[in-house]
């Protein structure tokens, strides 16, 4: 089964609910034109709504481009293997939502994403390394993100992520984590604190430098 294949088998069946990342991200964009890359169904296009007056999804999916069409958004095909097909600052915005941690490069991919930007890049990934994950490994257990139905072959948390920006030359302005729940009764101060470890995933605003 390849990339495309697997894709295609979970839009098949597949409806994103909004979660997180969704909302992290609609939230860091102000304005001005979008490309989501590894858009899907079209979610985050849907909630940012008229407030970007531009919009452009890709995805190497079929099944994920015909949910997009039949919601009236502009999707194209695209392998991430391959250049973006957009000129050097095209979008103010390029988004990446659970998409760099599913390539071998993410680095590459991020620094591609750099280029068809003309201010930001907001990435979204889960962190490999959270207190339950460390929980399941003691207990035996593969955690969730590592798991085969997953599909991620790079695994981050945030020193991980704070270096693939480095590689790809562009850096951290905001960034927005998620916990769970007991974690979350005591605040964001023991997640900002520790956030490889009380943090699920990661959301960032990255900008490009213009030097």
């Amino acid at each position: 089964m390849n990339v495309q294949q697997f894709e295609d088998a979970r839009w098949k069946t597949l409806d994103q609910p909004i979660e997180f990342r969704h909302r992290a991200a609609a939230g860091l964009i102000e304005g001005g034109s979008m490309l989501d890359l590894g858009c899907g169904d079209g979610l985050l296009l849907q909630m940012v709504g008229d407030k970007v007056n531009k919009k452009v999804g890709l995805d190497i999916s079929p099944e994920a481009l015909e949910k997009c069409h039949a919601k009236g958004i502009e999707a194209h095909s695209q392998s991430f293997d391959d250049p973006l097909p957009y000129p050097d600052n095209s979008f103010e915005y390029v988004v990446l939502l659970d998409v760099l941690e599913h390539v071998y490069d993410p680095a590459l991919l991020l620094k591609e994403a750099a280029r068809v930007s003309s201010n930001y890049v907001i990435v979204g990934v889960p962190n490999f390394s959270s207190l339950p994950a460390r929980i399941q490994t003691l207990l035996g257990r593969v955690p969730e993100n590592n798991q085969p139905h997953k599909g991620h072959l790079y695994w981050f948390n945030d020193r991980v992520l704070q270096r693939v920006a480095r590689e790809a030359g562009v850096k951290i302005v905001a960034k927005k984590m998620n916990t769970f729940s007991l974690a979350a009764a005591f605040g964001d101060f023991w997640t900002n604190l520790f956030p490889n470890v009380f943090a699920l995933s990661f959301v960032v605003k990255l900008q490009k430098s213009h030097g």
